[in-house]
């Protein structure tokens, strides 16, 4: 059922989701003093993501730093929900969002708005201490909320084991027992990723972890032209940020070059083609 969901979203197999990384928003220390020029931005990105191929995008508010701890204002929110339906509107590809760190009522609420697809949520289930401080288990008050505004078309995938954060907490429960917790309590789609931005994501945990659940499981950072083939039967989705980046820089733009290679590498590995990089 729940793999039915995802495929209803994404049309292609193994969808490539793009990160658009917006500009510093209202309130916080690097905001600029005007939205308009943050959502042209946002816009021109999709735009280019849209032309090169890929399959999806999400947006995330990582330039504002420092976050908030498992909440964020309404101030936020409403632009993140404008960025999110422009974004939509003009590409017409499966759109999501992040709002950080761990807002995901916030993002909820945003992307109900917006009219997306997906959110991506952190501290979905367990507990970890990451750089704001403990994030705990979200997962029950977040699918209420879901139901409370009619929103259960909007998928919830959920990283584990978070990327920044410290896991000593959860020491003796292993990632595909996160990853069974996670199912348990209705994710739609399950996040790993690498120690931080941009690092390569483990192999073995993705393998184990992809055995182990009847649900997706998406790579959430480190994907590159070089390792995609390496986690391509493992993944069911690919979310790319740096490696789309000039410099393989997250705050970077676009470039066009480094995204045509990792999408046209993909639609080869998914015609049954493996070709040298």
């Amino acid at each position: 059922m729940r793999t039915k969901r995802f495929k209803k979203v994404f049309k292609e197999e193994k969808p490539v989701i793009a990160v658009i990384h917006v500009d510093s928003l209202p309130g916080t220390p690097s905001f600029k003093g005007n939205v308009k020029p943050i959502i042209e931005k946002a816009v021109k990105e999709s735009e280019v993501y849209y032309s090169s191929g890929v399959d999806s995008l999400i947006i995330e508010n990582m330039h504002d730093v420092p976050y908030i701890k498992g909440k964020t204002g309404p101030e936020i929110t409403s632009i993140m929900s404008i960025i999110g339906y422009e974004v939509k509107n003009k590409t017409g590809l499966p759109c999501g969002i992040q709002i950080l760190a761990g807002a995901n009522i916030e993002a909820l609420a945003a992307a109900n708005s917006a009219g997306l697809d997906f959110i991506r949520a952190e501290g979905f289930v367990f507990a970890h201490v990451a750089d704001e401080g403990i994030i705990e288990s979200s997962a029950g008050e977040l699918l209420r909320y879901r139901k409370n505004i009619y929103a259960d078309e909007i998928l919830v995938f959920t990283d584990i084991k978070k990327k920044h954060s410290s896991h000593s907490i959860t020491s003796d429960t292993d990632i595909v027992e996160t990853a069974h917790a996670a199912e348990f309590f209705l994710s739609d789609g399950i996040i790993l990723k690498g120690k931080s931005t941009g690092k390569e994501a483990d192999i073995n945990e993705i393998s184990a972890v992809s055995k182990s659940v009847s649900i997706p499981v998406l790579i959430g950072s480190g994907i590159t032209v070089e390792n995609v083939e390496k986690f391509f039967t493992a993944a069911d989705g690919f979310i790319i940020g740096s490696a789309f980046k000039r410099g393989g820089k997250w705050l970077n733009s676009p470039d066009r070059k480094k995204i045509a290679g990792i999408v046209n590498k993909i639609n080869n590995l998914r015609n049954g083609r493996s070709l040298p990089v």
